[in-house]
């Protein structure tokens, strides 16, 4: 009987920097504290098991995602170090920014996403992740997102519906959906 070897874990904060505070869209609604919450609980598990923690910043041409603007950095509250820090100019968190080879260089095999936007930058460096080999836990209440008007209907999607919109296209095709209790019971340390 052949033992397949647990697959090691990384976190991945995708974009939870200032930046996103100056842009118009940006409110501390409901949101905002459960999802400071949840990342918070699951970067302390993570930690307190070995995980190595992985920021990813979006730097731009303009406006405060400019390294020139000052707010590419974490949001306050995001306190702790990470174990690397990358700096994408993509959706993903993949495309010429170093991350494949570091964390392969450690062995890891499972990527925890979290981050902000759900949409955008998450669920593309999920689909990218798994498309390269990788098994991906998407920890939905550890993203955030915010309203968004279709332009040709004009209809408002509410984040729930687009967080909702991200789990269907991704479960069992580029991630497992799972809270942040169920991501800290399954997790292996990379170290």
């Amino acid at each position: 009987m052949s033992h397949t070897p647990p697959v090691k874990s990384a976190l991945i904060i995708i974009d939870v920097q200032e930046s996103f505070t100056q842009m118009p869209f940006w409110t501390l609604d409901d949101d905002v504290p459960a999802f400071q919450n949840n990342l918070l609980r699951l970067e302390a598990g993570c930690r307190a098991q070995g995980v190595p923690v992985v920021h990813i910043f979006h730097v731009w041409q303009d406006g405060p995602f400019t390294l020139e603007s000052g707010f590419v950095k974490p949001l306050a509250w995001l306190t702790e170090e990470p174990d690397v820090r990358f700096d994408k100019h993509t959706r993903n968190a993949f495309t010429d920014t170093g991350l494949d080879l570091w964390l392969r260089r450690r062995g890891v095999g499972k990527l925890i996403i979290t981050g902000i936007r759900t949409e955008q930058c998450c669920e593309t460096t999920a689909r990218v992740g798994s498309d390269i080999g990788y098994a991906v836990d998407y920890v939905t209440e550890a993203t955030l997102t915010f309203p968004m008007t279709h332009a040709g209907s004009g209809r408002t999607y509410t984040t729930a519906e687009i967080k909702a919109h991200t789990e269907l296209v991704l479960a069992d095709r580029f991630a497992r959906i799972v809270d942040v209790d169920t991501c800290l019971a399954g997790l292996v340390p990379a170290a």
